[in-house]
């Protein structure tokens, strides 16, 4: 496809699910764990908690989600809206003969996760949610956590926003990600065409859903991770969680990382995921 990246993995593949081409990235063998990414991301934020992971025993499934990394760029906004991203993984999962997968989101991947998990629990065994809470507990957080996601309503502004993004040399894109040693992989990606407002429109797509309050209970086991330097979401959005499970909890503050948790503190994140993963299958 014009524009695009080869695959730079033999573990890649290029797989035609749900109307869209994703790369998917598959490595190691035992139980699946399903990784998702998010914005402004794509598999490679886990390349730090995948060789843990296989370490341990795992098979572990890490897509690059539509619109992301080497995946294609549906051109539409509304080919982002929550559904279509929960049946790309549902698809994925039918695809590789798996029926039920420990799972593991992080910023918009912990979002759609927790979708997935909500909404189709029989496919989900665990759930561990990096950085974003149950989207009630979000939907329901104090006053600082709306102050915080003020860049929201910033990506909603067509065209404007990613000509501001871009300019002299991505300088507030670098200044909002706060993330040094990321930027550079990010500004690459995101440079292609088209590829920034794909990324912007799972945000347009599905702005409604930051005010939506009636998400259902699960009973899966469920643990949140939060860091105390994250810029852009509050400790109680994912404190809170627990008043919207009905099945196991655990919550674990990373201390001394940023919102990019995996990447920062991998050794403290992946000896909690492991742990959490290996747990007997419910």
């Amino acid at each position: 496809m014009a524009g695009e990246l080869p695959c730079p993995c033999p573990c890649d593949h290029r797989l035609r699910l749900n109307g869209i081409e994703l790369n998917v990235h598959i490595e190691g063998e035992g139980e699946p764990v399903l990784l998702l990414h998010g914005f402004p991301d794509d598999h490679q934020v886990w390349r730090r908690t995948v060789p843990a992971l296989v370490g341990a025993g795992f098979r572990v499934i890490a897509p690059d989600l539509r619109g992301c990394g080497l995946s294609e760029a549906p051109p539409s906004e509304a080919d982002y809206r929550l559904p279509l991203l929960v049946g790309d993984l549902v698809a994925l999962l039918d695809h590789l003969g798996i029926g039920k997968v420990r799972l593991v989101g992080h910023d918009w991947g912990a979002l759609i996760g927790w979708a997935l998990a909500l909404e189709h629990p029989a496919r989900v065994e665990r759930y561990a949610a990096l950085s974003v809470g149950h989207p009630a507990s979000y939907v329901g957080a104090p006053l600082k956590q709306k102050l915080m996601a003020y860049y929201i309503l910033l990506l909603q502004l067509r065209g404007v926003i990613e000509a501001s993004l871009r300019a002299a040399d991505w300088w507030l894109f670098r200044t909002l990600t706060r993330t040094p040693g990321e930027v550079d992989h990010w500004i690459a990606r995101l440079s292609r065409p088209g590829r920034l407002t794909a990324a912007i429109n799972y945000y347009r797509a599905n702005f409604a859903l930051f005010f939506r309050r009636d998400w259902p209970r699960t009973a899966i086991p469920v643990m949140g991770l939060w860091s105390d330097g994250d810029f852009a979401l509050c400790r109680e959005q994912m404190t809170g969680t627990a008043r919207w499970l009905n099945g196991p909890w655990r919550y674990h503050e990373i201390a001394g990382a940023g919102h990019w948790l995996q990447l920062e503190a991998p050794e403290r994140v992946n000896a909690l995921l492991c742990d959490f993963l290996q747990g007997t299958p419910t």
